[in-house]
């Protein structure tokens, strides 16, 4: 009962320690989904090892057979994650990356291979927490953003983003920010450009119809 307990509870910390990264951004899935998946997957590699010593000598009982199916059954949550907005953006894709990672955690502490989940749950948070600030370093000091805040609406981002285009601009990301319920903004991440075709680019701007507000930083 104790290395039950301390596997279940291993499995609940690092999945939590995940989850926590993808709550504080707000993300689909949060803090208590990532536990939730962690939780379950070491609780069916525990299932699935049990099985087999329920059955000693068996040659037709494989472990691996039950945990297997949690790889394919975390798909279909994941999916749920991804969201294609009606501006064609798409989001989520990392946090279903992370869904997926997370049940692999939990499949390895539920086995008992405690370092390999620790160290992957050490390279997630890497990736999902450190890469972020590495990012933000990055586009400060080598990219211009481009906020625009509109009603939003499919046309209305192609435009902005055929505008962008034809002034020679190479758009690297674009992302959808909610500050709140009530507000959305969508920010266009490029390379930098010279101040005159800053200038040009936000007149440009200006003429598109339904568009409150456009910040060139």
């Amino acid at each position: 009962m104790g290395e039950m307990a301390l596997r279940l509870g291993l499995a609940a910390g690092l999945a939590g320690v995940i989850g926590w990264e993808r709550e504080r951004l707000r993300k689909p899935a949060g803090f208590r989904t990532h536990i939730l998946v962690g939780v379950g997957s070491a609780l069916i590699m525990m299932v699935s090892l049990y099985m087999v010593d329920l059955s000693p000598g068996s040659q037709g009982v494989d472990p691996g057979r039950i945990a297997a199916q949690v790889v394919v059954g975390i798909g279909f949550l994941g999916a749920g994650t991804i969201l294609r907005s009606r501006e064609g953006i798409v989001s989520g894709l990392t946090t279903a990356a992370s869904l997926w990672v997370v049940s692999g955690i939990g499949l390895a502490v539920g086995c008992g291979f405690t370092r390999g989940a620790l160290l992957t749950t050490f390279l997630v948070m890497v990736v999902l927490y450190f890469m972020n600030r590495v990012d933000e370093y990055i586009e400060g000091h080598l990219y211009h953003t481009l906020t625009v805040h509109a009603k939003m609406t499919g046309h209305l981002i192609e435009d902005v983003k055929t505008i962008l285009r034809d002034n020679g601009v190479r758009i690297v990301r674009t992302e959808v920010q909610m500050p709140s319920p009530s507000e959305k903004f969508v920010v266009f991440h490029f390379k930098p450009v010279a101040v005159a075709q800053g200038k040009a680019l936000m007149r440009h701007l200006g003429k598109v119809p339904g568009l409150k507000e456009a910040v060139f930083d």
